[in-house]
């Protein structure tokens, strides 16, 4: 009977603790652990960069630090920049395998924007932060007036000067306004210093490409045609052909394109004045061209009539959401904390040596601070200078069959081997591109 009555008392005391439990909001009683905290919403991520893939981790970490109510558990896989876009790509078009989230390259991202586009739209993210943004950067992944990417950064064409070579021909970049200027500039250095002004990628389309944009010209229109063969592409690739040939400033890169480590050589040891290129090949100089610390400058690109833009919006990664995300929201939220936030921007620039597409926090003093490497100079204030200047290129279908073909035939055909005149090379990529279509 005793027994049968300890059992009883037991059972009820056991009953209360549960129900006490309940009422009190589940709290663990038992000092065995935080029965409340919330189990962490999964998101993967795919990258063809891994500097982005560092970028997101800690922003992940960061993210759960601030978000303690909204966990989330990320996962970033990083694959080869072609593979990656394919297996993006057959995966959206079967229905079966894509991430929560993914990194995609400008030159891919048409791809993506055709057909029943699988691709979550990123309007209610985008609209109540867009006037702090520079907008082009957001009209290259959009369609119909909807957004699917966001950049990390603006990527705008600037004019890297070797100022100690300058000073020795006696040259100042501040004077140098168009690209007379810029000739007749590079004319005295080559007489001063026996070295040339700038160098052209010729397996690559840079300087070519902003060129053309800052002139209001491209390599498609904004429906999609092609333009690649205007009047303005061909005088613009004829004059810097004159200034190989001609003027004598300018000589086709070592190595073909700024990656080359060729090139990297050859710039490191003061073999050109300038180079033209986005503000984030600042990385670059930084990592493979230590010898011309506190030599560079940055400005703005020459114009070559009144009425053009000094700057062009190149390169790019799109990050996107797709619909097979079961966390879209989560998704959605995460990237606009990782790319549009001020704290991200001035991280973009911290971490990655971006200029961020959020341009109010170009004058914050992270952003503002002198960089001994460019001559102590407050390199963001070119970019102030420029905010209202910077166009992007026009995006369709053909835009990736376009970079292909300025890539692989046009610049070497008539930069390097000269086989091909500039009006001879475009014309012959246009019509190839024409097929296409």
């Amino acid at each position: 009977m005793k027994r049968a009555s300890l059992i009883v008392v037991t059972a009820l005391f056991l009953l209360s603790a549960v129900l006490s439990g309940c009422s009190s909001g589940g709290t663990n009683s038992s000092g065995g652990g935080d029965s409340n905290a919330k189990k962490p919403v999964k998101l993967s991520l795919w990258t063809f960069q891994d500097l982005h893939k560092n970028y997101y981790e800690k922003t992940a970490d960061l993210w759960n630090k601030s978000h303690p109510d909204e966990p989330i558990e990320l996962t970033v896989d990083t694959y080869p920049n072609a593979e990656m876009h394919n297996k993006l790509l057959i995966a959206l078009q079967s229905g079966v395998g894509a991430p929560d989230l993914a990194d995609i390259n400008i030159n891919y991202f048409q791809n993506f924007l055709k057909g029943d586009i699988q691709l979550v739209e990123l309007n209610d993210i985008i609209e109540p932060e867009k006037d702090k943004f520079i907008q082009s950067r957001f009209d290259i992944y959009s369609k119909d007036g909807k957004y699917y990417g966001i950049d990390f950064h603006v990527g705008a064409t600037v004019v890297y000067y070797n100022k100690e070579l300058l000073d020795k021909a006696g040259v100042n970049p501040d004077a140098i306004k168009t690209w007379d200027d810029y000739i007749a500039a590079g004319k005295k250095v080559v007489a001063a210093t026996g070295k040339p002004m700038t160098a052209f990628e010729v397996t690559n389309q840079r300087p070519f490409w902003p060129m053309i944009v800052q002139r209001g010209s491209d390599y498609l229109d904004k429906n999609g045609d092609v333009i690649l063969d205007n009047e303005t592409n061909i005088k613009t690739l004829q004059a810097m052909k004159d200034m190989i040939d001609k003027d004598k400033i300018a000589i086709p890169m070592p190595g073909g394109n700024t990656g080359a480590e060729e090139f990297f050589t050859f710039m490191n040891k003061g073999g050109a004045a300038s180079l033209i290129m986005p503000m984030w090949y600042m990385s670059r100089f930084l990592a493979y061209m230590p010898d011309l610390k506190g030599k560079m400058v940055v400005r703005p690109m020459p114009v070559w009539e009144q009425g053009d833009v000094r700057s062009a919006g190149m390169g790019g990664t799109g990050t996107a959401v797709t619909k097979q995300s079961k966390n879209q929201e989560v998704a959605k939220q995460f990237l606009a904390y990782a790319k549009l936030t001020k704290e991200s921007g001035i991280r973009i620039w911290q971490e990655l040596q971006f200029d961020p597409i959020r341009w109010d926090v170009w004058d914050s003093p992270e952003l503002q601070k002198p960089d001994p490497y460019f001559g102590n100079e407050k390199v963001f204030n070119v970019l102030l200078e420029l905010k209202d200047e910077i166009k992007s290129p026009n995006m369709g279908e053909l835009s990736s069959a376009a970079q292909d073909l300025v890539n692989s035939n046009v610049m070497f055909k008539a930069l390097k081997d000269q086989s091909q005149t500039p009006e001879q090379a475009l014309k012959s990529a246009a019509d190839e591109l024409r097929k296409q279509k």
